[in-house]
């Protein structure tokens, strides 16, 4: 059936949002700010990405992302303009551990994405030869970093291999779930990048970077939740641009996209849809496909971004039956180096690190355990009661958790998160000049310039920000056109 859109000749221009994840959603919502008229397409039948909320034992939680960057003000500034203000709500506890060397170590404070400025500060984290390794840094000759290096590289060769297995390593696998010896330090790390470009030893550059961070008097949460999940910030974007005038197709995958000599012919499976101008919102091999006819310097640039998958189980278990356990009590969770060879990668207490989570469901603990890196993604492919008993068995290993849960889920996201390794900024540099060339087009998400949900929404800001200036002085606009039908489109 031929989807028709109303006619709104107070507005000039008319952008369509390809994808209605994150970054998207902030597309429209910034360019309906603009005065565009604004038309989302969404492949599936939710919008939201990978940010999604779920049931588990009849309680509301995240299946995706579950916090995101308070020191950054995009993704707390649109949960506000989505009306969520008064529903954020920061961790009740941030009190984490590393799950390595056989225990539950503290993890460590002080420390710039696990590079430590004081090796003091690292504790029990490190065998004595591994503090002994940080010790002699400062005598080393200077390290070179160039345009860009990989941080897992950089800091063994500073520091030791020890500190990246221990702490650089997860920590960075929780954010990427890839290998912090191809991660861009650049990219992933750019204070630090920074800093070390100063020259001078590791530990100086850490200790600047403390320096100015505390320079800028950061204050309040470093994090930020939603009571309800960060999974119900999609919806409330997508009601704020529908009450603006956008409207957003769902079930609406586009199947190809062509240059004209007035805008883009947007292609989806109901015809063709007329737009002055087009974001493209999607993961990149879907952007690089879309733009393989148009663009294809960008589209084979595109194509190269490497992704990772992973799962995430989440557990409810009943109170009583884990009242006994101590290593669970006033912990957010821990993470888990590679090195040690577990499964899972990481487990956070949802019930202990969210106070919504622990009031909605008084008598259950709810945690989660995060399965997958980059390379080692082979245990994804298993039962997702495999993946629990592979769960429990290491959960009863580092926190002596023997209970069974009284109910679960598995969330698989397969190329949920793209890899920034080495020249990624370069490449994504190449990939937006490229797209520069054609007039009213340009690309945002998570393969862009960071995989946060800040950063997903900057990108979708500069993105409308970019459009909208392309429209400056137009005249007023003609309405949505949408030439063809299933079968005049070659359906």
């Amino acid at each position: 059936m031929q989807r028709s859109l109303q006619r709104d000749t107070a507005r000039t221009g008319h952008a369509v949002v390809i994808g209605g994840g994150i970054a998207g959603l902030a597309a429209a919502h910034r360019l309906l700010d603009s005065g565009l008229r604004v038309t989302v397409l969404e492949a599936t039948g939710r919008v939201g990405g990978k940010l999604m909320t779920g049931e588990i034992a009849g309680t509301r939680v995240d299946l995706g992302a579950e916090s995101m960057l308070a020191r950054r003000p995009e993704a707390v500034g649109l949960a506000v303009a989505a009306g969520l203000g008064d529903r954020l709500q920061p961790p009740a506890t941030a009190t984490a551990s590393v799950w390595t060397r056989g225990a539950l170590r503290p993890m460590p404070k002080g420390h710039v994405m696990g590079v430590p400025g004081d090796p003091a500060a690292l504790g029990e984290l490190l065998s004595p030869e591994g503090l002994a390794r940080i010790a002699e840094e400062r005598d080393l000759t200077p390290t070179a970093v160039g345009d860009d290096v990989a941080v897992g590289s950089y800091v063994a060769d500073r520091l030791g291999r020890e500190v990246v297995d221990r702490l650089v390593e997860p920590l960075l696998g929780g954010v990427y779930a890839g290998d912090a010896y191809r991660i861009s330090m650049r990219a992933a790390v750019p204070q630090l990048f920074e800093a070390v470009k100063e020259g001078g030893p590791l530990l100086d550059g850490v200790l600047r970077v403390q320096e100015r961070a505390a320079a800028r008097q950061q204050t309040g949460p470093v994090f930020q939740g939603i009571e309800g999940g960060v999974g119900t910030l999609p919806g409330a974007v997508a009601d704020v641009v529908r009450a603006g005038g956008a409207e957003i197709l769902m079930d609406t995958p586009v199947l190809g996209l062509t240059r004209t000599a007035d805008g883009w012919d947007v292609r989806t499976d109901s015809g063709v849809i007329a737009a002055d101008a087009v974001v493209l919102a999607t993961p990149a091999w879907s952007a690089s496909t879309l733009l393989a006819a148009e663009c294809p310097a960008a589209s084979v640039e595109l194509a190269a971004v490497e992704y990772a998958s992973m799962a995430l189980v989440t557990m409810a278990f009943r109170r009583s039956d884990v009242a006994g356990t101590e290593a669970l009590r006033g912990r957010s969770g821990f993470l888990v180096p590679p090195v040690d060879g577990r499964t899972i990668k990481a487990a956070t207490f949802s019930s202990n690190k969210w106070r919504w989570v622990a009031d909605s469901a008084p008598d259950l603990f709810v945690l989660r355990t995060s399965v997958g890196r980059y390379g080692e993604e082979e245990h994804l492919h298993r039962e997702d009661s495999e993946l629990v008993d592979m769960s429990l068995r290491d959960l009863a290993a580092a926190a002596g958790l023997t209970a069974r849960p009284v109910d679960t889920g598995v969330t698989r996201w397969i190329g949920g998160l793209p890899q920034y390794p080495v020249g990624h900024l370069t490449r994504v540099a190449r990939i937006r000049d490229e797209v520069a060339k054609l007039p009213g087009l340009r690309v945002c998400g998570a393969a862009y310039d960071g995989v946060g949900i800040p950063a997903c929404i900057a990108g979708g800001q500069r993105a409308a920000d970019e459009i909208a200036a392309d429209f400056t002085g137009q005249s007023a606009g003609t309405p949505t056109r949408v030439r063809g039908t299933r079968s005049e489109a070659g359906q």
